[in-house]
């Protein structure tokens, strides 16, 4: 990672019932089960075409989970910190957060989490458990308070 860097890189977030590898396991059964309907042309009738609906179906869904959980298209999970703003980004299907730095009354840092309290009165809480490694924590740690420091933004923690 570039030193000069300001974009932090977050790990992406373990919310599903099913862990990665089940997922693509779950796929690659999926997969497997069809192209064998088709080679063996078990089940043959009318309505073989829904052997291939189902093979197609089954392939964009492991292009989903691949695109999703694993860095094909470059970091999709980030926390960068530009001179002006804080742009939080959840994942390649989540819209980028922007936070103006004019907008920010005052930084909360906890063990997990970054709390922006903003002038409008609303609250937003950036959780920083998909920060991995201790270099990456002080990294983001560093920045908040470069970010605070430049801005004349209250820091707590």
């Amino acid at each position: 990672m570039n030193p000069n860097s300001t974009r932090v890189r977050l790990r992406p977030a373990n919310t599903q019932r099913i862990p990665f590898w089940g997922q693509l396991f779950l796929g690659l059964m999926w997969v497997a089960y069809t192209v064998s309907l088709i080679i063996t042309d078990a089940g043959a009738s009318d309505m073989y075409f829904l052997h291939y609906v189902f093979l197609v179906f089954s392939l964009v869904y492991l292009g989903y989970v691949l695109v999703h959980n694993a860095p094909i298209f470059g970091t999709q999970s980030y926390l960068e910190f530009t001179p002006g703003y804080i742009v939080h980004k959840e994942g390649l299907f989540r819209a980028k957060q922007a936070f103006a730095a004019e907008t920010i009354q005052a930084l909360d840092m906890g063990g997990q989490q970054l709390r922006l309290r903003l002038t409008d009165g609303n609250s937003h809480a950036l959780s920083l458990r998909q920060v991995r490694g201790l270099k990456r924590r002080r990294l983001m740690r560093d920045q908040v308070q470069a970010f605070a420091t430049k801005h004349n933004i209250p820091l707590k923690g």
